[in-house]
C-alpha cells in the first residue's frame, strides 16, 4: 500500500457572483514510502493547493486523499507529518531552540524529549552554534534551515516542502539538498514542491508535473525523459507544458457553437 494515495482530487474555488476558478481537477497520484517525490509547476498550477489539501488546511471539492490509509482529517495521520510552507512566519525574538521547543509543545511533546529533538536537529542543521541566537540575527539559509528542523521536531514519518530553496544561495541549496538526502537515507518520505528545476532532478525518485490544475505526467524521471524525448528535466518540463496548451488550443478551435436557433 502506498504511503500517500491521492484520487480525483478536485478543489474549486467559489468566489462569487457567479464566479469559480478550477484551482485543481481530478488529480491523482501515489508517494510510496521512503521515497523523495517532487511536485513541479509554474506559477498559479496547483502544487500549493495541492498540499494544502493533504495538510487538511482545505476541503477538497471532490476526490479523496489517504495517508497510511487514513483521511487526511486523522489526527494519527497529521500526528506523522511535518511542514515547512514556502513563506513560514516566525518570531524574531524568539532563538532557534525556543522555536523548537514552541512546536514541540504545540504537539504535546514531553519536555524531555523536546530537548533532546531539539539538540539533535540544532545539529542536523548546522546551527547548533547559533541556537542562542534570537532568530532576528538569522540570514535567510539559517531561516530555511531553522524552519526545517521545526517540521522535523516530531519525528515525522513524512516531510511536506513547500518551495524550501526559495531565496538560498547556491551553498544554502546544496546544504538544503544534502539534509534531504540525508532524510531519506533515515526512512523519511518527502514532498517537495520546488521551482528549482535542478534541485528537484538531483533528489527526487519521482515527479508529477502540474499545470493549470491538472496533472500532466508523473513517474520516474528517466523514464519520463525517455518517453517525451527529453534532454533534461528543463526540456521535459517545457515538453510537457507545451504539449497541453497546444492540445487545449486545438480543442477549443476545434469545438463547433451552434448558432441560435
Amino acid at each position: 500500500m502506498p504511503l500517500l494515495k491521492v484520487t480525483d482530487l478536485s478543489k474549486v474555488f467559489h468566489l462569487g457572483r457567479n464566479r469559480d476558478v478550477a484551482a485543481l481537477s481530478k488529480v491523482s497520484f501515489e508517494v510510496e514510502d521512503g521515497e523523495i517525490f517532487g511536485i513541479l509547476g509554474p506559477n498559479g498550477s496547483g502544487k500549493t493547493t495541492c498540499l494544502k489539501l493533504l495538510l487538511g488546511i482545505l476541503f477538497p471539492t471532490e476526490g479523496e486523499i489517504e495517508i497510511m490509509g487514513k483521511n487526511q482529517f486523522d489526527v494519527a495521520a497529521k500526528e506523522q507529518i511535518g511542514f515547512l510552507p514556502e513563506n513560514p512566519y516566525y518570531y524574531e525574538y524568539l532563538s532557534g531552540a525556543e522555536v523548537l521547543n514552541f512546536y514541540g509543545r504545540l504537539f504535546g511533546m514531553p519536555k524531555g524529549l523536546i530537548r533532546e529533538r531539539t539538540e539533535y536537529l540544532l545539529k542536523l542543521v548546522n546551527l547548533h552554534d547559533a541556537g542562542k541566537l534570537a532568530l532576528r540575527n538569522y540570514s535567510k539559509g539559517m531561516l530555511e534551515r531553522i524552519g526545517l528542523a521545526s517540521s522535523l521536531i516530531n519525528d515525522p514519518k513524512i516531510l511536506i516542502l513547500d518551495e524550501p530553496t526559495t531565496g538560498l544561495d547556491p551553498i544554502g541549496c546544496k546544504e538544503t539538498r544534502d539534509l534531504l538526502v540525508k532524510l531519506k537515507e533515515a526512512g523519511k518520505t518527502v514532498l517537495l514542491s520546488s521551482h528549482f528545476l535542478s534541485e528537484v532532478e538531483r533528489v527526487c525518485s519521482r515527479i508529477a508535473i502540474f499545470h493549470k490544475g491538472n496533472l500532466l505526467t508523473t513517474g520516474v524521471l528517466a523514464d519520463l525523459l525517455q518517453q517525451y524525448r527529453a534532454e533534461n528535466l528543463e526540456d521535459l518540463f517545457v515538453k510537457t507544458i507545451q504539449k497541453f496548451d497546444t492540445e487545449a488550443e486545438t480543442a477549443k478551435t476545434e469545438t463547433v457553437v451552434e448558432p441560435a436557433a
